[in-house]
């Protein structure tokens, strides 16, 4: 099978390149710094398969150029599937595959250290003492030890993240449409509400979808006490922006960290550092001493990407083999 991978990054030219040298998967890959949109669908003439990224254009009119050009699968070397058009897919028999559970501990790890952060400034800390100033002033943060997390969605990484805040000596509230039992004796299910008001650390790792878009709005930031921690390693749409910056605006929130933003799309893992950011979001959030913001890294370890690999290849060789496709996405699924 011959597969156009969307773009691609030297790391990703690594992990996949030794797994398609193994004669066990036969697929002949081809690396495209380019990203996927409508211009560049053409570009994989000729290739059965595309893989594409999280920030890959997968709307409807990409689809069928692909589809126009002999393509007969999507695959997805990440875990949401937000920017794929499912509906369009289906209707042009193109199966989605992802990769479901790359690595979640490393997504959650992130997400603490995010809040540690944000909590003990040390991102403030660092720069005042690369400056020799060896003053506390600034810095003062909270135990984490004895407050309470609150964990808004608990798959696979929310519930590392649980765990990591249980080990931490936290007791962890929990929402989720649908309760996790491993980690019973770990956490207690509790309304949105209830966790809003409850918890000095909340933390986000449900899905975006209609339902979940701006879960963080002006109504339930009031429900949030002043005094909390925001971390979003998710989805940016799950946060409404304008109402996070008025409520840090008005001195809301001991910390935010952010890995991920809304508007995003086109800045994601690029490089503008010397250039004028047109993106006003960013210098808006950074802009507050209390703010962490990271560039959508927290996926980026070497056990990921290796399993991101690895799964991505073996959505490929089942397609190619007949086999069940367990990892498809269907729209309404």
């Amino acid at each position: 099978m011959k597969i156009t991978f969307y773009g691609t990054r030297e790391y990703d030219h690594y992990y996949f390149d030794v797994l398609a040298a193994d004669p066990d998967y036969g697929c002949e890959i081809r690396f495209l710094a380019a990203n996927l949109d409508l211009d560049t669908a053409p570009l994989a003439k000729g290739s059965e398969a595309v893989c594409a990224f999280v920030n890959a254009d997968c709307s409807a009119p990409v689809l069928e150029a692909l589809a126009a050009n002999g393509v007969r699968l999507l695959l997805m070397r990440c875990a949401g599937t937000n920017n794929v058009d499912l509906t369009a897919a289906a209707r042009l028999g193109m199966p989605v595959l992802r990769v479901p559970g790359y690595s979640p501990e490393a997504v959650a790890e992130h997400a603490m250290a995010l809040a540690q952060a944000a909590n003990r400034r040390i991102c403030k800390a660092y720069i005042k003492v690369r400056n020799n100033n060896f003053s506390l002033d600034g810095l003062l943060g909270y135990n984490l030890y004895g407050s309470a997390a609150g964990i808004v969605g608990t798959g696979r990484i929310g519930a590392a993240m649980a765990r990591i805040c249980h080990g931490y000596g936290m007791t962890v509230l929990a929402y989720d449409h649908y309760q996790n039992p491993a980690l019973e004796g770990i956490v207690r299910y509790v309304s949105l509400e209830e966790l809003l008001r409850g918890s000095d650390l909340i933390s986000l790792h449900c899905p975006l979808t209609a339902q979940t878009r701006h879960l963080i709005n002006a109504g339930t930031i009031a429900m949030i006490r002043d005094s909390a921690i925001l971390v979003n390693t998710s989805r940016g749409g799950l946060i409404d922006t304008d109402a996070l910056i008025d409520a840090l605006r008005q001195g809301k929130f001991a910390g935010v960290g952010l890995d991920v933003y809304e508007d995003e799309d086109g800045q994601v893992f690029e490089d503008f550092s010397n250039e004028v950011l047109q993106n006003q979001v960013v210098p808006i959030l950074t802009s507050f001493p209390n703010v962490v913001v990271t560039s959508h890294q927290a996926f980026f370890t070497r056990t990921a990407l290796q399993s991101i690999a690895i799964t991505t290849m073996e959505n490929a060789r089942a397609f190619a083999r007949g086999e069940a496709l367990v990892n498809q996405v269907r729209a309404g699924g």
